[in-house]
């Protein structure tokens, strides 16, 4: 009989769910590292909320484990690497908080508007200040969303109740879906320009981290109102506090920030802060919802092999997972080579498969490519969330097969059309590691590697050496160069693998040579 601990406060429900599926179950609260180590190697599953942190050495030492639930979505306390590396499928329950999220955004917004928790303070010491708290009206205000998934498409639908006119920035949005949902579809400077009141719904990445920076707040309107729901770091603070400071910022209102748990902040005590302890998910309803949720995944998984909802592998199961693993991890690549490439906002993904790969279980490819497509603006996707990440964004997945014999026994190609253009990536498996055949129209044969260079230029002499030069002049070492041209004279490409990191000032360099068209670094 599979056994589980429960080391998180959950709802009871989840016990019943365990024990009515004939698994065994412990709760066991509020144990510290040493005695969660004791204990780990007795259990086959492991569920957790945040308190508990199962890191390297918890999971070295579970030997018998083979599942963590997180019940939520974070998972920022759990290694990963380390579940990964010990076969330890990692589960979170992403969409069971939404709806409690998006209300509280919303509540935020009313609170900041209305200046209530300062009224409240003022009224019960006693004052009756009635003309200090002037509110505003958030009837026909302009709502300017920065990310508009599943979170965010539910704020729009309640803004949009209010009467509220709502404008969304978010480059996986499609302008059909943006009609569906009612919102006008739009630029951050345009979010920035014309919003009363700006709040934010995007996992936090190296493109998001303080998108609402210094220079970003001040191009907002005079009085605006800002919120946070989504992730600490999303805002810079003290450029927040500066401009409720200088009154440009009328009030923010924050249920995230940049260091958890935040018993002190900077911007504590500033008048106009609305401050909560990240209660976005902290419903009845919700923590019932995500335990249940975590509870058959993890219980369905123990007694059938099923996978739901993992973060560090797909939808396979025990009979397809060894021949399809080289093939997934070949689809992942590709799809984060073409997400890595395309500057804008995603409309289609296109995944065809030929030869003998055609004939296999396509679905998790498909998710496997769809995540890495998506991974480098949404930061933490994995091929179970993809396809439901990408339809809230209104964008398509499209899958072909040709079970057809050509230069090679296998071929993934990855079609990815954005609002400027289309880019096009294929592979294929040589010894069973992942390689890049063809890039839009140019052949070519490079094998990944964890720091690449992609860099378009024009089929002259001197390319190369100029490339070295700039290359050596900042200490980046070339593990791999690998070329490909349409035609003498005409587009070339380099795929160029090196052993560090290129930096922004590098990357520069590369763009301003003569020869180049368009450089960017890659990372695997």
């Amino acid at each position: 009989m599979p056994k589980v601990l429960i080391a998180d406060k959950l709802s009871p429900a989840a016990v019943n769910v365990f024990r009515d599926k004939g698994i065994d179950v412990d709760v066991r609260t509020g144990l510290g590292k040493d005695q969660l180590i004791a204990i780990i190697g007795d259990y086959d599953g492991l569920v957790v909320r945040s308190a508990t942190k199962p890191d390297a050495d918890i999971i070295a030492a579970a030997n018998t484990l083979k599942v963590i639930g997180r019940a939520g979505i974070g998972t920022d306390n759990i290694d990963k690497k380390a579940a990964t590396a010990k076969g330890v499928v990692v589960m979170n329950t992403p969409f069971g908080n939404a709806i409690t999220t998006a209300e509280h955004a919303i509540a935020m917004m009313f609170a900041a508007a209305r200046q209530i928790p300062e009224a409240n303070a003022s009224t019960q010491a006693g004052k009756w200040e009635k003309s200090k708290f002037i509110g505003t009206e958030l009837y026909g205000k302009t709502l300017g969303l920065i990310g508009c998934g599943n979170i965010g498409s539910l704020v729009a639908e309640r803004a949009r109740g209010l009467q509220m006119h709502v404008l969304a920035y978010d480059p996986f949005l499609t302008p059909e879906r943006a009609i569906e949902l009612g919102v006008e579809k739009t630029d951050l400077d345009t979010v920035l320009r014309r919003a009363n009141v700006i709040t934010l719904h995007t996992p936090l990445t190296d493109q998001t981290r303080n998108i609402l920076s210094k220079d970003a707040l001040e191009k907002t309107r005079k009085g605006i109102i800002i919120i946070n729901c989504a992730r600490g770091g999303l805002v810079d603070e003290a450029a927040l506090q500066e401009g409720l400071k200088s009154g440009h910022i009328r009030a923010a209102a924050l249920d995230v920030y940049g260091e958890e748990p935040a018993r002190e902040n900077a911007l504590f005590g500033t008048p106009g802060l609305v401050a909560t302890p990240h209660l976005g998910a902290s419903t009845r309803e919700a923590q019932e919802n995500v335990a249940l949720q975590v509870a058959h995944q993890v219980s369905d998984f123990l007694l059938t092999g099923a996978v739901t909802n993992a973060l560090n592998m797909p939808s396979v199961s025990a009979e397809e997972a060894p021949r399809l693993r080289p093939f997934i991890e070949l689809a992942e690549k590709l799809g984060l080579l073409a997400g890595q490439l395309v500057t804008c906002g995603v409309k289609k993904v296109e995944v065809s498969y030929l030869g003998d790969v055609a004939g296999l279980n396509i679905k998790p490819l498909s998710s496997a490519a769809l995540a890495g497509v998506l991974r480098p603006m949404l930061g933490d996707v994995n091929p179970v969330s993809a396809p439901v990440l990408a339809a809230e964004r209104g964008i398509v997945l499209a899958e072909t097969s040709q079970e057809k014999l050509g230069d090679y026994e296998s071929v993934i190609a990855i079609r990815v059309e954005a609002e400027n253009g289309a880019r096009e990536v294929a592979g294929s498996l040589f010894a069973g590691q992942p390689r890049v055949i063809q890039t839009n129209n140019v052949v070519l044969d490079a094998p990944f590697s964890p720091h690449m260079l992609f860099v378009e230029n024009a089929d002259e002499p001197g390319f190369i050496g100029a490339l070295g030069k700039v290359l050596g002049e900042r200490k980046v070492n070339i593990a791999t160069f690998n070329l490909g041209r349409t035609e003498q004279g005409g587009q070339a490409l380099a795929l160029v693998g090196i052993d560090q990191a290129i930096d922004k000032a590098g990357l520069a360099a590369v763009r301003e040579l003569s020869h180049v068209q368009t450089a960017s670094a890659l990372g695997f």
